[in-house]
Order: structure tokens, then C-alpha cells, then sequence
């Protein structure tokens, strides 16, 4: 069993939770992540490591209540325990060698995109971050980019908050203004799929993130598999971070589709649940 110490809401829909883990603390390195179960009879998945203290032995993830299993760990409060917490899991990021970094953050993702850009930038790199969102009311870690980046760029679909526009309007501009050793870029998979788009008429080395079709985390169930340089390769113990002007967005954004329906019925069942608790 794995204490909760906080969980705090960083908007609506996306919560930030502190777990004392201290044996994933001691290991954990930017890029990678665990695999958490609520309680016994729960689902296993996986969350990326958004932050980690050796010294206090906790570990950091940020997760957005969309489906079951997120919905009943938004409800844990600091105190309570959770069953399963294992990791790391995965390759962390690469970062030597980079000089000038480009980290790209998409809705959620931004807080995946936040420890890389916090590990390049620890690491001498000069770190430029763009993070994009739909509105003012969805923005995550806005300050905590601030500190740890050179430039910082804030997107906004509807113009509420930051420029107006997608995180590839800002991505063109700044590769038009300089050079980078590399972008990376973590998001949803269209998202992440255009910013390869940009990158690639640059000639500019790309690397994406590819958990969004993570399930198992282990590599045994094959749910997270994708074709990168028409090679089929796991996103969990291969990845998650891959070179993304290798990889086939068509077909993994065709795949992580595959469990939609029974998402929703999971959901829908988790949210009666506990609206009958509250009654």
C-alpha cells in the first residue's frame, strides 16, 4: 500500500497527486513512469512521473479524470492509500548532448512535457517550452514552466489566455528565428503528429511521447504497439519516447480509438458509483 499525500486539482478535470514511494524516488528519471492500481480489484495503469523528491521519497504524477480508474483516484484523499504503485517503467529522456532544447506541451501533456523540459534545464541546456491549451480555465503549470524555462510560450485556442493559437504557430516562429538540437513534443497524438509535420521541413530531430495508447505497461498485453520506421515496436518498454518522424500517427491514432466504447461504459459506471455515495 502506497500513503497518499496530496491531491490537489490543478483545473476542473486535472489533478495533481503526491505519492510516498520512496524505493520509485530513488530511480525515477524524467520520461519515464509507473503503473498504478487504485485497489485490489482495480484496473492497472499507467501515469508518467511529473515530478520526484529523493530526500522525502515521493513521487509526483498528474493525471485528468476522464476515465474510471482516474475518477476514483481524484476522489483519494491525503492520507488514504492506494494499492499498487510500480515503477519506473520505461526509457527515461535523453538528454546529453542538447545544448538548445524545444519542449512542446499539449493540453495534459504539458505536465509529462514539464520534468523534460525541468531535466534539460538542470542538465545546462537553454530550454525553450511552448504549451498549448483550448482556454484560460485549462492551463496546468504555467508558473512552474516559467522558472525552469529560457523563453516560455503560452497557446490558447480561443485566445483567453497567451497568443491565440496552436503550439505549432509558435513552433514555426521560433524555428524560423533559430536552430534547435531537438524538439520534443508531448500531447495528443494529432497534436503531436503536426508538430513532427513543422519539425520535418526544418530537418529538425523530433521526439515524441508516445503513452497516450499505453494500457498494460509492461509490454505482455500488446495494446501499446506502433509502427516506427515500419518496425512494430511497444510503446512501454521500448518507448515511451521515440523519434517521431519515424512513426505512423495514422495507425496509432486508429488504435488508441479501439477501447472508446468500453471507456465510456467504465466511466459511466464509476460516475454512478460515487454519486451514490455522495446520496
Amino acid at each position: 500500500m502506497f500513503k497518499v499525500v496530496s491531491n490537489d486539482a490543478l483545473n476542473p478535470t486535472v489533478f495533481r497527486m503526491v505519492v510516498s514511494a520512496p524505493a520509485v524516488a530513488k530511480k525515477a528519471l524524467a520520461g519515464q513512469f509507473i503503473m498504478l492500481r487504485t485497489d485490489e480489484n482495480g484496473e492497472r495503469i499507467p501515469l508518467t512521473v511529473a515530478d520526484y523528491d529523493r530526500e522525502q521519497g515521493t513521487v509526483t504524477v498528474i493525471y485528468q479524470a476522464v476515465g474510471a480508474t482516474t475518477i476514483a483516484l481524484s476522489h483519494k484523499k491525503a492520507g488514504e492509500y492506494i494499492a499498487d504503485f510500480a515503477g519506473p517503467l520505461g526509457n527515461h529522456t535523453e538528454i546529453e548532448g542538447i545544448k538548445k532544447v524545444c519542449v512542446i506541451g499539449g493540453g495534459v501533456g504539458s505536465a509529462i512535457a514539464y520534468p523534460v523540459a525541468k531535466a534539460f534545464s538542470q542538465n545546462g541546456a537553454e530550454v525553450h517550452t511552448i504549451v498549448g491549451f483550448r482556454s484560460s480555465d485549462l492551463v496546468i503549470l504555467e508558473e512552474d514552466f516559467r522558472a525552469i524555462s529560457d523563453k516560455f510560450i503560452l497557446m490558447t485556442d480561443d485566445g483567453s489566455a497567451g497568443e491565440k493559437g496552436l503550439v505549432t504557430d509558435a513552433l514555426r516562429k521560433l524555428l524560423e528565428a533559430g536552430e534547435y538540437d531537438e524538439v520534443v513534443c508531448i500531447g495528443p497524438l494529432i497534436m503531436m503528429k503536426f508538430v513532427c509535420m513543422v519539425t520535418k521541413e526544418f530537418g529538425v530531430k523530433t521526439i515524441v511521447s508516445m503513452n497516450p495508447i499505453m494500457i498494460d505497461g509492461t509490454g505482455m498485453c500488446g495494446g501499446c504497439r506502433l509502427s516506427v520506421g515500419g518496425k512494430t515496436v511497444f510503446a512501454c518498454v521500448d518507448g515511451p519516447e521515440f523519434d517521431g518522424h519515424m512513426v505512423d500517427f495514422d495507425s496509432a491514432i486508429a488504435r488508441s480509438r479501439m477501447y472508446g466504447e468500453f471507456e465510456r461504459h467504465a466511466r459511466e459506471a464509476t460516475c454512478n458509483l460515487f454519486s451514490k455515495e455522495v446520496e
